[in-house]
Parts: structure tokens; C-alpha cells; sequence
């Protein structure tokens, strides 16, 4: 079969198909992606399409068992989720968290980055080097200074530093 001839051929049968698979699925949209999916896959077997004597046949083969492999694959999804429902609420996160990124919010970038990568995520020094791609001993300052700005952060007190300075 030629590019014209499927084409053709595509032209006249593909609304004949969806009207057969429409009432097959019941659904218009559902139907219309199973018949294209079906003249894709003849698209590759074009040449010799014609040669098979019913292709039209062919063609609603394929569109229904697509049809009923999608049936198929929603059917297990709704089972997998009515099985294991997702949580109705998630809690969030405790306070003592969210005052710790409060605190990491007031760093500049380059401390907190070194804080959470060493301290969080668990890396050493040298991780924390390499992953930054800053020296060694850049990573300890940055994390020396970035401790002492959270202790005076998260220092408890009424709104006093140590030093006895207002906030």
C-alpha cells in the first residue's frame, strides 16, 4: 500500500473505527486514541497491509485490544490506590524544625549550604569540599560561622543576645 492509498484508506475507515470502538469503550476520546495508536502501528506494516485481506479487521483487532490492555491498566491502578489510600493528612513538620529553617534562612547561602550539607545530609568536611568545590578550610569557617549565627538565632531569651543588646 502506498503513502496515498493508506492515506486514503485512513480517510474513509478511521471514523468507522472510532464509531465501533466508541461503543465498544464508551468513551469518544478514548476510542479516537486507540484507532490512532492502531494506524500507527499499521503505518509500519503499510507496504505489505493490503496483502492481509481484511486490514480494516486488522485495524479493530488492535484498537480493541488496546482498548481492553488500557481498561486493564486503569482497573489495577483504582485497586492499587482503594488498596493502599493515601494518607488523609499529612502532618507537618514539628516546630522545633521549622524554627531551624527559620534560622538557615538568615545565613547567606554559602554558610547554610555548608551547615545543612555537613550537619543534615551527614557529609564530612571534605564531602562538603568537594561538593561545593570550595577548599577545605573555606568549608570550616563557613560552617564555625555559620554555627555561632544559629546559636545567637536560636539562643532562648526574651528578645536579648547574650551581650545583653535588644534584637
Amino acid at each position: 500500500m502506498t503513502e496515498e492509498e493508506f492515506d486514503a484508506f485512513y480517510a474513509t475507515a478511521f471514523p468507522r473505527l472510532t464509531g465501533q470502538l466508541y461503543a465498544f469503550t464508551g468513551d469518544h476520546g478514548e476510542a479516537q486514541d486507540v484507532v490512532q495508536e492502531a494506524f500507527v502501528r499499521a503505518w509500519d506494516r503499510r507496504r505489505d497491509f493490503l496483502a492481509d485481506g481484511a486490514p480494516e479487521a486488522w485495524l479493530r483487532t488492535v484498537a480493541m485490544r488496546l482498548a481492553v490492555s488500557r481498561w486493564r491498566r486503569a482497573r489495577r491502578w483504582l485497586e492499587l490506590v482503594r488498596r493502599d489510600p493515601p494518607p488523609g493528612h499529612a502532618p507537618g513538620p514539628d516546630p522545633e524544625r521549622a524554627v531551624l529553617v527559620q534560622a538557615l534562612r538568615t545565613l547567606p547561602e554559602a554558610q547554610r549550604r555548608a551547615v545543612v550539607l555537613h550537619h543534615l545530609c551527614d557529609l564530612s568536611v571534605e564531602e562538603v569540599a568537594s561538593e561545593t568545590g570550595a577548599p577545605v578550610g573555606t568549608v570550616k569557617a563557613r560552617l564555625s560561622r555559620g554555627r555561632a549565627a544559629l546559636a545567637r538565632e536560636l539562643a532562648p531569651g526574651d528578645g536579648e543576645k547574650e551581650d545583653g543588646r535588644v534584637r
